[in-house]
């Protein structure tokens, strides 16, 4: 951080004000990708495989070319050859990477796979037009279930004969330690496919100017950045010839990061055709081919001394990859084992995975990919103080970190700082009001009535500082008028990066907020950026604003300083004005300065440029913001039916200073909220054939304001390594909340010796569950279902 920057006084950030983007998104005003029309645009709709592994014989389209307002047909021979390189920035060019063809070539892999693009003067004739392609597919048997895909007959890609992806072991396990250890808890835990279904489905304008070789693009997307380097690799085009315009975006949670096969095929077929080429994708669409998430099957255990102190930790999993799986979160699952210590005091710990191939829908990022780590330690913690007659409140303050321990490197080699994991937990604990809820649950039980509660503590890498997602831009321009336009890459979803780069950029320039708007999102324009994702955006958009506001702080006080005949180190910039620190009545505002330096420029001193603009990039000197919360849920069980009531939700979380409350508070809740559905309701369940079942609202539940209780939020705020302190804030609602319902469910029916490893707990499995404990006690059965 500079000097001058470092003595810029905070007057926005830290403040609860209201978002600028909701009077836009609010009154309707918004522009999706739905919302834009070009002049002779033609859209697309994709002809997907009903079979979730078949070999494609023929494909006829002649009936759908006789269509009136059919204007072609793509099939795989069309596009793919087009293809020139393919990889993403996440990963890099050099990273092995699996099969990602545009269109299915030969056999098609999952129900949902494209096979062909049809493409129409309208959206209806283009749909009609699918059902008349005419494809002979030769249905070949499947493996579904990934768990039964290692080394199964039917394999996914003749280039892993074994249908294994990858993996990773780390140190293995010490087992002497296990065998000698006062106590041994272990667990199997599956957890299901659930998928970030934004509101807005996944869509893309693409338009190609034949004469000039240049492309433009409206997207839905977190990265415009990364897409627009994406499609001039793709095509074989100099970057500078695509343009990415991203205007609002209606969620992306991870979905949205990287383009997809359907977006490859949309920006090859914008070359064959006339007019601009748009494709949204419906619902059905977006459940069945837009990507899975989580689906993880593993054997975790602990081991532990005589006073409930943890020795050691393994996880053994495996991962469901589907067939077409981007590729940030295949690199994350090494997360999953990297991080299952998690912000507890482990000794020791192993981990070893792999990455499974099956005939589904590709495995895509979702907030927290990584968030199997948290669910399984949080749940085996809660199974372990039950099994040691201690309340999991307990076993959890023996173990959790503190600050004063900091630095601590977890065994597999994480450098944890600036964190104190102990103080969200003791906050959260607090607010709850432990000892009283336990006498309350105490009381309700002698009623017959079931109470739990659950706790989830974690520590999350933000802003990681890797590769492309190491550095950010920011460029901010005081405009003629004395108003202020800061330029960033973009890639809001709904996390209010409009909104705290405006206040980020009032303080950075001692501006009054209305005087600074924000462009985002067109490339044209934009410094580049990696976008939102890993809960990067805070700490880095922060850094690049700092350092262009540096800059043009810096001109800005040189210009006042002349004009009002003072000093530098004697002007002070405040409420969109420069005035003299020695003499408050002299003062020259923004708007005057800003008129002599376009206007009147032959009115500064020689040698004095006069530019008000900077344009700078930050790259962080931190390799890992690390952000920490401790979720606790109440809950109560209806043991006839399995229904789940969430009492209470509490978060306690340490995201360092806070750029804005609400926003954050938002983001928690956000999280909170899908880690809740993953938990109780969403299931992407596939049948032994590989036939989705729930590829509508209809069978695919999401949470809604009848199942989640009032937030409380309790915040703890230790300032990061970065500039402001910042910390990313927005996967960790996801991570924390999924342990937390469960173990409040399992705490609820702990006096019935059930628990539930295996999820969702919807309330059909808790009926059987409860069911099942009951008969085994009845023949005098002593085992517990996991």
């Amino acid at each position: 951080m500079t000097s001058s920057a470092a003595a810029v006084a905070t007057r926005y950030a830290g403040a609860r004000l209201p978002r600028v983007e909701d009077n836009r998104l609010l009154t309707g005003h918004g522009t999706f990708v739905d919302d834009v029309t070009r002049p002779g645009m033609l859209h697309a709709c994709f002809v997907r495989s009903p079979f979730a592994r078949a070999r494609i014989k023929r494909i006829d389209a002649t009936a759908a070319l006789a269509l009136p307002g059919v204007q072609a047909v793509f099939v795989a021979a069309d596009l793919n050859p087009d293809v020139r390189e393919a990889w993403h920035a996440v990963a890099g060019k050099d990273v092995p990477d699996t099969p990602r063809p545009p269109l299915a070539e030969d056999e098609a892999k999952f129900v949902g796979d494209p096979v062909a693009l049809v493409v129409a003067d309208s959206r209806y004739i283009a749909e009609d037009a699918v059902e008349l392609v005419d494809v002979d597919y030769e249905p070949l048997p499947a493996v579904a279930d990934f768990t039964k895909a290692v080394n199964s007959d039917v394999v996914v890609h003749e280039a892993y004969p074994d249908n294994v992806a990858g993996g990773m072991g780390g140190a293995p396990p010490d087992e002497e330690t296990f065998s000698s250890a006062a106590h041994v808890t272990s667990a199997h835990v599956y957890q299901q496919i659930y998928a970030p279904v934004p509101i807005e489905t996944r869509g893309l304008v693409a338009e190609w100017e034949a004469a000039s070789r240049e492309l433009t693009m409206w997207a839905s997307t977190q990265t415009p950045h990364e897409l627009r380097a994406f499609a001039a690799r793709l095509l074989g085009i100099p970057s500078q010839n695509v343009r990415v315009i991203m205007r609002d975006t209606g969620g992306g949670f991870g979905q949205k990061v990287v383009p997809m096969r359907e977006d490859m095929c949309i920006m090859l077929a914008a070359r064959k055709v006339r007019g601009a080429l748009k494709w949204i994708e419906d619902r059905r669409e977006n459940l069945m081919a837009a990507g899975q998430a989580r689906h993880v099957d593993g054997d975790v255990r602990m081991a532990f001394d005589a006073d409930g102190n943890i020795l050691a930790a393994d996880i053994d999993f495996m991962q469901d990859v589907g067939a077409y799986p981007t590729p940030y979160p295949v690199l994350t699952t090494a997360a999953i084992g990297m991080f299952f210590p998690g912000p507890y005091r482990v000794p020791k710990a192993s981990f070893n995975y792999k990455t499974v191939f099956s005939n589904t829908a590709g495995l895509a990022a979702y907030r927290g990919p990584w968030q199997y780590e948290t669910l399984t330690r949080e749940i085996l913690l809660d199974i372990a103080a039950r099994e040691m007659g201690m309340d999991p409140v307990e076993l959890r303050r023996r173990n959790i970190l503190r600050g004063d321990e900091m630095p601590y490197f977890n065994p597999n080699g994480m450098p944890y700082e600036h964190v104190a994991p102990a103080d969200t937990f003791e906050q959260a604990v607090k607010i709850l009001d432990h000892e009283g809820f336990r006498k309350e649950q105490k009381d309700a039980l002698e009623q017959g009535r079931y109470l739990g509660l659950g706790f989830s503590a974690y520590i999350e890498p933000t802003g990681a500082a890797t590769g492309h997602l190491a550095t950010e831009g920011a460029t901010i321009r005081m405009e003629p008028t004395g108003r202020i336009n800061v330029y960033v890459n973009g890639g809001s979803t709904g996390n209010s990066l409009e909104t705290t780069v405006v206040q980020l950029t009032a303080d950075a320039l001692g501006a009054n907020i209305d005087d600074v708007s924000t462009i985002q999102g067109d490339t044209a324009v934009t410094p580049y950026g990696a976008g939102t994702q890993g809960s990067r955006s805070g700490p880095m958009t922060a850094g690049a604003v700092n350092e262009a506001g540096a800059i043009l702080r810096k001109q800005i006080i040189a210009m006042a300083a002349h004009l009002l005949e003072a000093d530098e180190s004697d002007i002070e910039l405040a409420n969109s004005r420069a005035t003299v620190r020695t003499d408050p009545e002299k003062s020259v505002s923004f708007a005057d300065l800003a008129y002599r330096s376009y206007y009147e420029p032959g009115q500064l001193p020689p040698g004095m440029a006069a530019t008000l603009e900077a344009t700078a990039r930050f790259t962080s000197q931190a390799m890992i913001h690390w952000a920490n919360a401790t979720h606790a849920c109440t809950c109560e069980v209806d043991i006839e039916t399995g229904h789940v009531t969430l009492t209470r939700y509490i978060v306690s979380e340490d995201v360092g200073p806070m750029i804005n409350p609400n926003v954050v508070e938002g983001q928690i809740a956000g999280g909170t909220v899908q880690g809740i559905g993953g938990a109780l309701l969403e299931n992407m369940v596939y049948d032994e054939s590989g036939n989705p079942l729930s590829s509508t609202f209809v069978d695919y539940l999401l949470p809604t304001a009848t199942e989640v209780p009032a937030i409380e939020y309790g915040h703890v705020e230790i300032p990061g390594p970065g500039v402001g302190g910042y910390k990313g804030c927005g996967e960790g609602g996801a991570i924390g909340s999924t342990p937390a319902v469960i173990n409040a469910i399992n705490d609820a029916l702990a006096p019935l010796g059930v628990t539930l490893t295996r999820l969702p707990a919807s309330p059909v499995a808790i009926v059987d569950l409860i069911e099942k404990a009951k008969a085994e006690q009845e023949s005098g059965a002593s085992g517990k279902d996991r």
